[in-house]
C-alpha cells in the first residue's frame, strides 16, 4: 500500500471494468465509522451509480481480520453523530442510500454494530468461517439504529432476532450462513475470490434486467402481493423495450455472448 492510500479512509478499486471494490482503510481504528469515512462512502455510492461500466460492488476491508467495528465512539461521545450520517443517506452514507445496483458484503473477521448493519444493508453477504456480526448497542446503552434493529428481523427467523437484538449478543458467520444471512461461508482468505467469483456471475448478466429484478426483490415485505405484481409488469415493460432484451435472445440464438449495453 502507497503512503496516499495509507491516508485513505476508504479505498476505490474498479476490477474487471465492470466491478467496483470498496474498502475500509482504518486499521488503527479497527476500520470504525468517522465523518470521513463515511462523506467517502457516500461518494463512492454516487459514484457507481452514475458509471454506467460498473455493475457490481463488493464492499470489504483492507484490513486483516476486521470489516468494520460500526460506528466510531470517539466521535458518539463528542455529540457530532450526524458527520456519520452525511447527504442523507443513513449511518456510514451507506445504510439510507439509494442503490439500483448490486453490493456484496466481503466479510473476513468482526463485522460489529454499524458493521453488521453496514452488511445487512447489502444485498449479498460472503463471509469466512471465523467472522462474527453482532449488535451490541443495548451493552452501550445504545440501539441498533442504521437499520440493524428492522433488516436483522427481516433477514433471520424473528425469535432468533428479537433474542440477538435484546441480549446484544455476537454470532458466527455459519450461525448466519445456517439461517439465511449469509451467502457464501469460505475458509479466511478466500472470502475476496469467493466475492469475486459472485460479483462476475451477477455482472455477466444483462445490468438492466439485474438492476429492474432486485428493485421488485428488494420491495418484498414492504408492499402487497398484489402490488408487487403490478410493479413487476411495469418494470417489464422497462426491461422488454430495451436492447439488451433483443440482443439476448439473438446472442442465444448464434450460439455467442452477449454484449450487452445496459440500456
Amino acid at each position: 500500500m502507497s503512503d496516499i492510500e495509507a491516508d485513505e479512509p476508504l479505498l476505490f478499486d474498479v476490477i474487471d471494468d465492470h466491478i467496483a471494490l470498496v474498502r475500509f482503510n482504518r486499521a488503527k481504528a479497527r476500520n470504525a465509522i468517522d465523518g470521513a469515512t463515511a462523506l467517502a462512502l457516500s461518494a463512492a455510492v454516487t459514484r457507481i451509480e452514475a458509471d454506467p461500466a460498473l455493475r457490481v460492488a463488493i464492499l470489504a476491508s483492507s484490513t486483516p481480520a476486521m470489516f468494520c467495528a460500526g460506528a466510531d465512539l470517539k466521535v458518539v461521545a463528542a455529540g457530532r453523530v450526524a458527520e456519520l450520517r452525511p447527504n442523507d443517506s443513513g449511518f456510514g452514507g451507506f445504510v439510507d442510500a439509494i442503490r439500483q445496483k448490486p453490493w456484496i458484503a466481503a466479510v473476513d473477521g468482526a463485522a460489529l454494530g454499524g458493521g453488521t448493519e453496514l452488511c445487512l444493508a447489502c444485498d449479498m453477504i460472503v463471509a469466512s468461517r471465523s467472522s462474527a456480526f453482532g449488535l451490541p448497542e443495548v451493552k452501550r446503552g445504545l440501539m441498533a439504529n442504521g437499520g440493524g434493529a428492522s433488516r436483522l428481523v427481516r433477514t433471520l427467523p424473528r425469535n432468533i432476532a428479537l433474542e440477538l437484538l435484546a441480549t446484544g449478543e455476537k454470532f458466527s458467520a455459519e450461525f448466519a450462513e445456517r439461517h439465511g444471512m449469509v451467502n457464501r461461508l469460505v475458509d479466511s482468505g478466500d472470502v475476496m475470490e469467493a466475492a469475486l467469483e459472485l460479483a462476475r456471475t451477477i455482472q455477466a448478466n444483462a445490468p438492466l434486467s439485474v438492476r429492474e429484478s432486485l428493485y421488485i426483490g428488494r420491495l418484498v415485505g414492504d408492499r402487497s402481493d398484489a402490488e408487487l405484481r403490478r410493479l413487476s409488469r411495469e418494470r417489464m415493460q422497462v426491461v422488454m423495450a430495451s436492447d439488451d432484451a433483443k440482443e439476448g435472445p439473438r446472442a442465444f440464438a448464434e450460439k455467442r455472448d452477449p454484449q450487452w449495453k445496459g440500456r
